[in-house]
């Protein structure tokens, strides 16, 4: 972990809007068109509620991926621009995949659904919007999927492994000034807060944890983080013995942000590792 002089460490916590789910019964839906388009919340509401985040740098090395569920690493990378396919394919992968074994001593690392995102008001242009709705992506259920259509003739062994889902999130092209990520202490999250709803695309229906409000929950930033850093975080895990399984998250409007902030640009590349 990498501790700079722009890294906000003076600053213990902000004050913000986390938009949880108000849960009413019905199973929460969102519709997307693709990426460029908005995700539209139907059969729910949302529930704003005023968090404390605190910030992670003040944590130092604390945070790991069994504990809390998230860490954040230096991780330096050779591509030059994140918007060409080729250089994600035959570079990033590739630097990701060392990452998540030395990170997480997996045996096998599956890479997929690289996804670009930006809070530009040009976001049509193919790229999708930072997230403002606390969830997770994937459930019990949905975390076979990525396995099944990836891997389809081993993927009925590889499920019977000790599998978990992690994301590795980085901003690029310059330090995040706008719509800055925020993760919950996985510790402090129920399971009864945790409600299953459907995400459907033009081609696909997936299914996520929408997550409702409980006064416990302790949210957690990296200030100002730079190119050179990446969150990785859980998203699933098949082991149920009191470690981290899956992390509550969501981008948020930062009041601390200058007033000419930068639009957020970011990636994020999702892995299921095998033990």
């Amino acid at each position: 972990m990498t501790h700079g002089e722009d890294s906000g460490l003076n600053d213990d916590t902000v004050t913000a809007t986390l938009n949880y789910l108000l849960y009413v019964g019905a199973t929460p839906t969102s519709h997307s068109a693709g990426p460029g388009a908005p995700e539209v919340l139907v059969d729910s509401d949302v529930d704003p509620r005023r968090m404390q985040i605190h910030n992670g740098r003040l944590l130092g090395d604390l945070p790991r991926l069994d504990s809390f569920g998230f860490r954040l690493l230096s991780h330096d990378t050779k591509v030059s621009d994140f918007a060409d396919d080729e250089q994600l394919r035959a570079v990033y992968f590739s630097e990701v995949e060392s990452l998540i074994r030395a990170e997480t001593g997996a045996e096998r690392v599956l890479l997929f659904d690289p996804t670009r995102r930006t809070s530009a008001s040009d976001a049509a242009r193919g790229l999708r919007e930072p997230v403002l709705q606390v969830h997770n992506d994937f459930t019990d259920r949905s975390s076979a999927q990525p396995v099944r259509d990836l891997l389809p003739a081993e993927a009925e062994s590889l499920l019977l492994r000790r599998r978990t889902i992690v994301q590795v999130w980085r901003p690029t092209d310059y330090a995040v000034e706008s719509f800055p990520l925020a993760l919950a202490d996985a510790r402090s999250v129920r399971p009864l807060d945790l409600v299953i709803a459907e995400r459907r695309y033009p081609n696909w229906v997936g299914e996520s944890y929408a997550v409702t409000y409980h006064p416990d929950h302790r949210w957690y930033w990296f200030p100002r983080m730079r190119t050179s850093e990446v969150l990785m975080f859980k998203v699933y895990d098949s082991r149920i013995d009191g470690r981290a399984r899956w992390v509550a998250h969501s981008a948020f409007v930062d009041p601390t942000a200058p007033a000419q902030a930068r639009p957020r640009r970011s990636i994020e590349l999702r892995a299921v590792a095998f033990f």
